[in-house]
């Protein structure tokens, strides 16, 4: 059987590349498995819900938020009024919330907050809610904020309080 020329460069070439594939293979960098590190505490005080109608995709409702606390080992002041969370709850049976609100902190910085979080619809009583969190602050005192990575938890506090409970974690 003749053997073409590609088909020859191919064959002699494949040493080679099994080698670089196998030492590569042997050459992962260590796996990395993060920790975190509590940054604060945000109790967000809620006002009703607002329903927006249904889409195609889900029903679509947003919870105005009207104020609240937080503190941390670092950091601590109130939620400012005017923030909100906009909800779809989808016809998968899952509720889809992205929530964007400011903090002021004590000494007069202010932290954007921008929170996701992907959850049942329906939760088991103690089921966890898990988001990613982006925060943007002022350049100075709080720069390192905008230098991290952020998870959180979210925990409703219904119905003794209109409010939830986020806790922001720094991955580390």
């Amino acid at each position: 059987m003749k053997i073409s020329h590609p088909m020859k460069c191919l064959v002699a070439t494949l040493p080679l590349v099994l080698g670089c594939v196998a030492g590569s293979a042997a050459e992962a960098p260590a796996q990395h498995v993060p920790t975190a590190q509590l940054v604060m505490e945000i109790t967000c005080d809620l006002a009703p819900t607002i329903s927006l109608g249904t889409s195609p995709i889900g029903e679509r409702r947003m919870v105005p938020i009207v104020g609240g606390r937080f503190s941390g080992p670092e950091i601590h002041g109130v939620v400012l009024a005017g923030g909100a969370d906009r909800q779809l709850v989808r016809q998968d049976g899952f509720k889809q919330l992205s929530a964007t609100y400011e903090l002021k902190t004590d000494d007069g910085a202010v932290i954007s907050v921008s929170n996701h979080v992907l959850a049942p619809a329906q939760r088991a009583p103690g089921q966890a809610v898990f988001s990613n969190i982006d925060l943007v602050a002022p350049q100075g005192k709080y720069g390192w904020i905008n230098d991290n990575v952020y998870v959180g938890t979210l925990d409703s506090l219904r119905p003794e309080r209109d409010a939830v409970l986020i806790r922001i974690y720094r991955l580390q």
